[in-house]
């Protein structure tokens, strides 16, 4: 594995632990999604509710593939084990993508401007610095627009364990 995989990863879970507890549970991921929701005012109920939904299964499949010792949390090396088999994660991942992108993009024409794309990121936990790092990095139009297919990419390459230089990787560097 990359070291710049496990560093994303281990902002990743910082960022999860919203009661900053030292492990991942359920709550943490109920809280997160409420706080990403509440990023969204301009989205519908309905991508609200998939993105709910997509951090339903994210911890769901934690829980069922990374639980070891079945406590209903999350250590970090347990978490660790999500970029070390991404195989496992794959249609998690996917799903989380997705909808997170869809969220961030409410009038449904495939783009996402910079002030939503901030807000969700925000929301999650991010600095402001990386995101617009990252928002520039995904090559934004000159209406300062991305593709939602570049943001669902972009974080599918976050949890992959051999990409390295990637976008995402602007994430990690004021926050690791």
């Amino acid at each position: 594995m990359q070291k710049s995989a496990l560093d994303r990863v281990t902002v990743v879970f910082t960022l999860f632990d919203r009661n900053e507890d030292g492990h991942l549970e359920a709550e943490d991921f109920e809280i997160m999604a409420a706080d990403v929701a509440r990023a969204a005012p301009q989205s519908s109920e309905a991508a609200k509710n998939t993105m709910r939904g997509a951090f339903g299964r994210y911890w769901a499949t934690l829980a069922a593939e990374l639980d070891a010792d079945r406590d209903g949390m999350i250590t970090f090396d347990e978490f660790t084990a999500c970029v070390l088999a991404p195989e496992r994660f794959d249609d998690t991942i996917s799903e989380f993508a997705e909808a997170l992108a869809a969220l961030g993009d409410p009038d449904g024409d495939g783009l996402i401007e910079r002030p939503g794309f901030l807000a969700l990121m925000t929301a999650i936990g991010f600095e402001r610095d990386a995101i617009n790092a990252l928002f520039d990095a995904f090559g934004p139009t000159q209406s300062d627009q991305i593709t939602v297919s570049a943001w669902v990419a972009g974080i599918k390459d976050y949890y992959s364990p051999t990409k390295t230089g990637i976008p995402g990787d602007h994430l990690v560097s004021t926050q690791a």
